[in-house]
């Protein structure tokens, strides 16, 4: 599901050892969103799958990871395109992306998506949410599909979420086409002058936040005019950190001030949630605000939700660096499992779900089997059939 999920990155070319953190955060990336679609069942925002009851707690949490787990993700994948253009030519970096990406998002699509329709349109139903017919809902739900890649702004990447959660690999895929060339020029004689006077910025405590201001000014241009999730902004956002992830370990020092700076990411980034809930919980319009590009709130709270994502994601690179650096069998079977179990969790989540919310129990008793369920369906289905079924393997994006 990640561009770091097809390629684990073997190290530095000026420090030959394997940089195994990096690994272990796409690892724990995968099993975070594993979490965060368990529990969407039963917050109070949408999801394909809800229970009749719902949790403010949860909710918070979700809403709270949401700001910054999916651009963890992609900032991960920047990353491990760093390391694989350092062993690959253009050609099969992309080759490699199209067999481990495009394949498995069309294959996941076709199999596993009809299926995830039918069940959150039957599960709303039942739950008293909805009346229309399957047909309506359909017409409601279904993005608009053109191959026609550039008819900006007529084409839309919100196609790419007809696979549901696969749409994330794709997001990938065409991340990789569209970045390409940026990375060929950073690593040439000018970029690598960019580089340089961006690793010497670094050098000054705090200077690493000037990072972030690119990102803020895209999501404050783009957000006001593509509202829908998996829109144009969501896209060129979500860019943004794929690119940031590549830039972090060009240059040694980059990655020094994440390790020198922490603290003051980790603080500011927390300082702001906190500010946020306080606003939330004393009752004043956040959400609103939020989703109204016609209001000055709508702007700060852009930017503020964008600073958090910088400040975690790279929290969460700290981390890795400090307690992940290093191998045992638990990470080799992950970076193997890693994109099946992608591909393979929300449909189980859906399916299992749908059943288990219309139990007489609550909601602690209700997620716990549904993470528990999943979780072993999908290390499962994995482990007696895909990695044991060599067109299966190609088919989920593995090595055969």
């Amino acid at each position: 599901m990640v561009d770091s999920l097809v390629s684990p990155p073997t190290g530095n070319p000026a420090n030959p050892k394997r940089i195994y953190y990096i690994d272990w955060l796409r690892v724990l990336a995968i099993l975070m969103v594993f979490l965060f679609h368990s529990t969407h069942i039963f917050d109070f925002t949408g999801w394909n799958i809800k229970n009749a009851e719902q949790s403010l707690v949860v909710t918070i949490i979700l809403i709270v990871l949401g700001l910054w787990g999916m651009p963890f993700f992609f900032l991960v994948a920047g990353a491990s395109s760093w390391f694989a253009l350092q062993r690959r030519t253009s050609k099969q970096y992309v080759s490699e992306r199209f067999n481990r990406l495009l394949i498995p998002f069309f294959i996941g699509a076709l199999l596993f998506s009809p299926i995830q329709y039918y069940l959150s349109w039957l599960n709303k139903i039942k739950i008293g949410v909805w009346t229309i017919s399957f047909q309506e809902f359909m017409r409601s739900e279904l993005p608009p599909f053109n191959p026609l890649l550039l008819r900006f702004p007529g084409w839309s990447p919100r196609w790419m979420a007809v696979g549901f959660h696969l749409w994330f690999i794709g997001f990938l895929f065409f991340f990789a086409l569209f970045t390409l060339p940026l990375f060929r020029w950073l690593r040439g004689e000018a970029g690598m002058r960019f580089i340089s006077r961006l690793g010497r910025l670094c050098e000054h405590r705090g200077a690493i936040l000037v990072l972030v201001l690119p990102i803020i000014v895209v999501q404050l241009i783009l957000r006001p005019y593509f509202t829908w999730e998996h829109d144009w902004h969501d896209f060129i956002f979500r860019m943004c950190f794929f690119i940031l992830g590549y830039l972090l370990f060009t240059d040694a020092r980059i990655t020094a001030a994440i390790r020198r700076d922490w603290w003051l990411l980790l603080g500011l980034g927390t300082a702001i949630v906190l500010g946020l809930l306080g606003m939330y919980l004393f009752n004043l319009p956040v959400m609103a605000w939020s989703a109204d590009p016609s209001t000055i709130q709508f702007y700060l709270i852009q930017g503020l939700t964008t600073t958090v994502a910088f400040c975690y994601t790279l929290t969460m690179v700290f981390v890795g660096m400090r307690f992940l650096d290093f191998t045992n069998p638990w990470l080799r079977y992950g970076q193997e499992a890693a994109l099946p179990f992608f591909v393979l969790h929300q449909p189980a989540i859906v399916i299992i779900g749908f059943f288990v919310v219309l139990w007489d129990a609550g909601i602690p008793v209700k997620m716990l089997v549904i993470i528990l369920s999943a979780f072993i369906i999908c290390i499962g289905i994995y482990e007696l059939v895909i990695r044991r079924v060599r067109p299966l393997r190609l088919a989920f994006g593995m090595k055969s």
